[in-house]
């Protein structure tokens, strides 16, 4: 058997390709940025014909760069930024529009349409989710209903929907005429359209929103040894390597981390916020804005569940701070400006560019930065930005306890912003409880590369993975409790700040 395997990492901002060792450690990678294309106040797009370009430069140069060839792998792994939509003709393998990203806010109207007669939880029971602008199902009701040429193709069978795994996917099997339609659980869970029980999309919804079942790929599981076609050897990696692995980014995190226990726990900081703890083999309903979603599901074992909570604006503060404020010039500048002062300065900042996701699903909600005074400074600024995610993810911290019923004694993280040591110290500080980094912190692609190497034999099982997994830093909390809780009680002041201000 080849000697590595690969991972796809379709994100938010870009796409990586990373190639992992038996020992789950990176001997390769590639990473290109694609265009965030904002065409008026909420709503969000990328190109995705684009991100299919970029899928396949990343790949051969991942593959130069670690100085091997695409034979020398012996699976493919995928994961995706999740809820992103695209709908494209199944003959030529154009989409119809630009993809509609998760934290677009176009389906606003459908969704209070939706919400009207059963409230938000309409479908929750089913799906796990909220009725929110966040999930897919509503964005492919939006697209055909705004783009004719979509819906003809999509009642005549000749339109497909996916998100960007299934795109991926097809395109690298094929594409029209011979490439695999398919989606794996855990994104299939985000659709707002799949039966947590049944794991099948269901009629009555899709009836709802008026979504013909043909176009919808056919669901699987997350890592999957019948495979789902293999790479072609005229395209990016020159070979043909089986496809059997996908994972939504959040889950293959959790993967990633080998959480594979119930009550085990991970928080991912990216360009959004995104908390897992997974609850075993029966999923848990949340009633205080979490969401029910799949964890994973290796070939025809039970599937696997976790509550999420789920931040919209994390990362992408800081990019606003650098992009349209210009206070500073490169994202990892933010901490040594922070550092210049000791505190906020009384200011805090609430990122609800695109409303408040969990566990407040807020959609009228907007941004705010309160507590402003002439005393405050860009420094304090800066520390305000990086203080709104760890204060963020106190408030699922707290709801994810009570929903559970575990409390969590200790957060596992990973993502880009996790090197960033004076977020982790205010994080533990904030919880009060150790926040501990691995030495691996591409958590997400490993657990793409995971779900693929376990599917054909290249990992032996989930005992193996764990002894892959080794920390790198462990923070304490240091500050003092009823300064934490007074630090906490102002976060939650500025919060109520931002609702009500979309009428």
């Amino acid at each position: 058997m080849a000697g590595y395997v690969g991972a796809l990492d379709q994100g938010t901002t870009s796409n990586r390709f990373i190639i992992f060792d038996h020992d789950g450690r990176i001997v390769g990678v590639d990473q290109k940025e694609h265009e965030q294309i904002f065409p008026q106040p909420g709503w969000v797009e990328h190109d995705s014909l684009e991100i299919w370009r970029n899928t396949q430069d990343v790949i051969r140069g991942g593959l130069a760069k670690a100085n091997l060839m695409g034979s020398d792998l012996a699976a493919i792994g995928i994961t995706n930024q999740r809820e992103t939509t695209v709908v494209w003709d199944k003959n030529t393998g154009k989409p119809f529009t630009n993809a509609i990203v998760w934290q677009c806010t176009r389906t606003d109207q459908i969704c209070k349409a939706l919400s009207r007669e059963q409230g938000q939880n309409r479908f929750r029971d089913k799906t796990g989710l909220p009725i929110t602008t966040y999930f897919s199902g509503p964005k492919i009701k939006w697209i055909l209903d705004n783009n004719d040429r979509s819906r003809t193709a999509a009642d005549k069978g000749e339109a497909l929907f996916g998100t960007m795994e299934t795109w991926i996917i097809w395109w690298l099997t094929g594409g029209p005429g011979k490439g695999s339609h398919v989606t794996d659980v855990t994104n299939a869970s985000r659709t707002m359209l799949m039966d947590l029980h049944t794991l099948d999309w269901d009629e009555e919804i899709l009836q709802i929103l008026g979504i013909p079942r043909q176009i919808l790929p056919r669901i699987v599981p997350s890592s999957d040894s019948k495979t789902w076609g293999t790479t072609l050897k005229d395209g990016p990696l020159g070979a043909r390597i089986p496809l059997c692995g996908a994972l939504g980014d959040q889950q293959a995190a959790l993967v990633g981390q080998t959480c594979f226990d119930p009550g085990d726990a991970k928080n991912t900081y990216g360009t959004g916020c995104f908390l897992l703890l997974n609850t075993g083999h029966f999923p848990v309903l949340s009633r205080r804005g979490l969401l029910t979603t799949l964890s994973y599901r290796i070939d025809d074992q039970p599937p696997v569940y976790c509550l999420e909570g789920s931040i919209a604006i994390s990362g992408a503060l800081v990019q606003w701070l650098r992009d349209n404020l210009g206070l500073i010039t490169r994202a990892s500048e933010i901490e040594n400006l922070a550092n210049t002062v000791e505190d906020n300065g009384g200011a805090y900042f609430v990122p609800a560019f695109s409303g408040l996701f969990a566990p407040y699903w807020r959609s009228d909600a907007r941004g705010v930065i309160v507590g402003l005074t002439r005393y405050v400074n860009k420094g304090h600024i800066a520390r305000a930005v990086l203080e709104a995610t760890a204060y963020q993810t106190r408030d699922i911290v707290e709801t994810m306890n009570t929903d559970s019923g575990v409390e969590l004694t200790s957060l596992k993280v990973d993502g880009g912003m996790v090197g960033n040591e004076l977020l982790m110290q205010f994080q533990s500080d904030i919880l009060g409880m150790p926040v501990i980094r691995p030495k691996v912190s591409e958590t997400t692609a490993l657990g793409a590369a995971y779900a693929a190497g376990l599917a054909i034999g290249f990992w032996s099982g989930r005992k193996e993975l764990r002894q892959n997994w080794v920390k790198d830093k462990t923070w304490h909390p240091a500050m003092d409790p009823a300064l934490r809780e007074s630090y906490f009680r102002q976060w939650k002041k500025a919060v109520d700040r931002t609702f009500n201000w979309v009428e």
